[in-house]
């Protein structure tokens, strides 16, 4: 008879292998209901689509067999002996996610843009209503990939929490859960570096004199997403790993691309000031109180004392909790710039990814989180603090004291 521990472990290995079996099930669904029809109804072209859907074909054979592996040692009466063994062989295989990961920022750029078309559009709806699509979209489905890579290390933990001390899979398990997480940060670095090169790309400056070597150096994209100037104006902000960009997104052709109408920032000489609820003006005054409350909210400043260079924009985030991770990526940028000027060497920050279960952890428990929020307003590829209830009553920190200085608005 088994032992609750026992039953525990099985419980776990059991979940690893009908996980794979609906890994694979969905992958093969995204194939079948998604690519081959639009491919057939020319609703999209060959090439788009192999941009869209990337590498997820071979992605397929490479669960298949760890799926036969874990069948072949599974007993009559439907228990596991031994797992680490088959995993410490099969992990390595999973290296090849690196190129899948690595455009999934480009293939969603292009998957929206081309949302715009009214054939994909009415194709794609036509697929959310349907049963199959269990109310996800295709987006969903090719994300799936990355959320089970990310996923290995807890499930394989989970596993090892419930074998006993003495178990012959001890060993094999501790050596998998090192495998998976070495592969799991090697492929975020990656992935992180080509996201950064493809915005980069997609930069567009309006004189020589705003090209900048901190955004050419940078292989790391810190945050970006949409800001509001205290005009209202919509920005895509960037925060590179030493340098802050502000830009306006513009269609060229069928790009999203961004356009500089300022110099960037260099992260180690910006001020950066937390400014209070009501106290900026629309239109670019300072106030202690304004009647529309809601237009007012989640304001930050930040500046650039440069003599003629001088800059100063005051920005807006959707809400309080995306203020306040903008105000920790800046405050974590800039000390590490100023870091790496005292120690004279540049400093790479690993990019961070969220965790499987939507938490904030180290690369080697995690996911890219740009994809885990890919409809969001803002992107987020940097690890962030914790921010508390009372997220709203956040201190002030780099204050500009109480020298007046002109806004521009970009």
């Amino acid at each position: 008879m088994l032992t609750s521990k026992e039953i525990k472990r099985q419980e776990a290995i059991f979940e690893l292998s009908q996980g794979e079996e609906d890994l694979i099930e969905d992958l093969k669904l995204a194939k079948k209901a998604y690519h081959d029809p639009m491919l057939k109804l020319s609703i999209m072209t060959e090439q788009e689509l192999n941009q869209i859907f990337g590498t997820l074909d071979s992605l397929i054979p490479l669960h298949e067999d760890l799926l036969r592996r874990l069948q072949e040692v599974r007993k009559p009466d439907g228990s596991t002996e031994h797992v680490g063994h088959i995993l410490v062989g099969w992990l390595p295989c999973l290296n090849s996610y690196d190129s899948y990961c690595s455009n999934q920022v480009a293939a969603k750029a292009l998957l929206d843009h081309k949302k715009q078309d009214h054939r994909v559009q009415d194709f794609l709806q036509r697929c959310l209503e349907s049963p199959f699509s269990r109310k996800l979209d295709l987006w969903n489905f090719l994300d799936i990939p990355r959320s089970r890579l990310v996923k290995y290390p807890l499930l394989l933990r989970e596993i090892l929490r419930h074998t006993p001390n003495d178990h012959l899979d001890q060993q094999h398990l501790e050596e998998a859960i090192n495998i998976i997480q070495g592969i799991v940060a090697e492929i975020n670095v990656k992935t992180g570096e080509s996201e950064c090169q493809y915005y980069k790309e997609r930069l567009i400056y309006l004189e020589e004199g705003q090209r900048d070597a901190l955004i050419d150096n940078s292989r790391v994209l810190c945050c970006h997403g949409e800001l509001k100037n205290n005009r209202g104006v919509k920005l895509h902000v960037f925060l590179f790993e030493e340098v802050l960009v502000l830009t306006r997104a513009v269609a060229q052709g069928e790009q999203l691309c961004y356009q500089l109408d300022r110099p960037p920032l260099p992260v180690r000489d910006l001020l950066l000031e937390e400014l209070q609820d009501g106290e900026v003006r629309l239109g670019g005054s300072i106030r202690g109180a304004f009647s529309n409350n809601e237009r007012i909210k989640n304001f930050f400043r930040v500046s650039l004392k440069n003599g003629s260079q001088s800059q100063s924009h005051s920005l807006q985030a959707n809400d309080s909790f995306s203020k306040q991770q903008w105000l920790n990526c800046i405050r974590q940028a800039k000390e590490k710039a100023l870091c790496a000027g005292t120690a004279g060497a540049p400093s790479v920050e690993t990019p961070f990814l969220l965790s499987a279960d939507g938490s904030r952890a180290a690369p080697a428990e995690t996911a890219l989180e740009q994809m885990e929020h890919s409809d969001c307003e803002s992107d987020w590829s940097m690890d962030t603090s914790e921010v508390g209830a009372d997220c709203e009553r956040m201190e002030q920190t780099n204050s500009c004291g109480n020298e007046k200085q002109i806004e521009t608005n970009v």
